[in-house]
């Protein structure tokens, strides 16, 4: 009776090591088959940009202003790769990729910021690096021409993160950024723009649809990855046509439209700010991709065209992650935007393809 126990323990104990065994192997089997789509060949660098997402159809592009849109995005993202690929920092490409974009009047930031409804032009920037995830930002600014110099100025040159108004001012004379007249940013079309609007009674996103094309430019942002690993992420914009009350969207908000760590991914976004704030868009991206361990590609396109579309944000974003992989998620008709890689990969984009 003994000897029949200990054998039927003896028959117990092997099977169910057998099936601890089986179901490891399994796991392993999965987790490799993980690893297979995450592109873990890191790139030398890395950089992409957009110029704003909304209704932004071909049937109300002219085949010149299409033109010109094209020739900015590839100037912009020509003058990022070439400080990538000389060794530069993902700093300075950022912030020079940026500032051609404010300097043109053809996106909502800078030079082509929108009017509020008093009918001046507020403008808002951020910047974040991923290796130490110092930050900062400005809000508010009227008089500095390039707001993206002042927000990577708070991020280095003092210990605050946000500074908005007068304050962001005196500090951005300090650093001896270059100011001007708030009339530089004047432009007729977007005076005509905050003239409907005010017609309206309503607050229009700059990249709302309209037959003339005049109001779909939009915010201006930019991610890099650079030779040392290091990423960086920069946004700039004039925000809300009509807007009241020195709103501020998701631009300013580190996490919310800016975001970089070097152990995840950097992001830059464009939309409606206040969904953008609400759902922390750009920490999102990086946090599912830290806690869940889950692929750019997967991250981005789950918080754009997943978690926002349920609850109706429009908008989009750029990201690269320390690999160098890029993603460029939009849920809107289109999105001004392009990428380049130190394989060779490029591209510049307007709408769904």
């Amino acid at each position: 009776m003994k000897k029949s126990i200990l054998l039927f323990l003896l028959l117990m104990g092997s099977l169910f090591f057998q099936q601890c065994s089986s179901e490891s192997n399994s796991t392993r089997v999965d987790n490799n088959q993980s690893e297979k789509n995450i592109n873990t060949e890191r790139q030398e660098y890395a950089i992409a940009i957009h110029g704003g997402a909304g209704t932004i159809l071909k049937k109300n592009m002219t085949p010149e202003k299409e033109k010109a849109y094209f020739e900015k995005l590839e100037e912009a993202l020509s003058v990022g790769e070439k400080i990538l690929k000389a060794g530069g920092t993902a700093q300075d490409a950022v912030s020079e990729t940026i500032m051609i974009m404010e300097n043109s009047p053809l996106f909502n930031a800078g030079k082509g910021a929108v009017f509020t409804n008093e009918g001046k032009n507020e403008m808002d920037a951020s910047f974040m690096e991923g290796k130490t995830m110092n930050a900062g930002a400005v809000g508010g600014l009227r008089v500095v021409k390039n707001p993206i110099l002042a927000a990577r100025a708070v991020m280095e040159k003092s210990d605050h993160v946000l500074l908005t108004g007068n304050g962001a001012e005196t500090f951005s004379r300090e650093q001896n950024l270059e100011i001007v007249d708030p009339q530089y940013f004047y432009t007729e079309r977007r005076w005509e723009s905050l003239q409907r609007a005010i017609k309206a009674e309503k607050v229009e996103l700059s990249e709302d649809d309209d037959k003339d094309g005049d109001r779909k430019h939009g915010t201006v942002g930019c991610v890099a990855l650079d030779k040392n690993g290091d990423l960086a992420a920069g946004t700039s914009t004039g925000g809300m046509t009509n807007k009241r009350y020195n709103r501020f969207g998701d631009v300013p908000i580190i996490g919310a439209g800016t975001y970089a760590n070097n152990e995840t991914c950097a992001v830059s976004c464009t939309g409606h700010g206040e969904y953008f704030i609400r759902w922390a868009v750009a920490h999102d991206i990086s946090a599912m991709m830290e806690y869940k361990g889950v692929d750019l590609k997967t991250a981005s396109e789950s918080v754009i065209n997943g978690k926002l579309v349920k609850v109706k944000g429009s908008g989009g974003a750029v990201c690269v992650d320390s690999y160098g992989n890029v993603s460029l998620p939009f849920n809107s008709a289109g999105m001004y935007r392009g990428f380049a890689k130190a394989n060779g990969e490029r591209g510049v984009f307007i709408y769904k393809e």
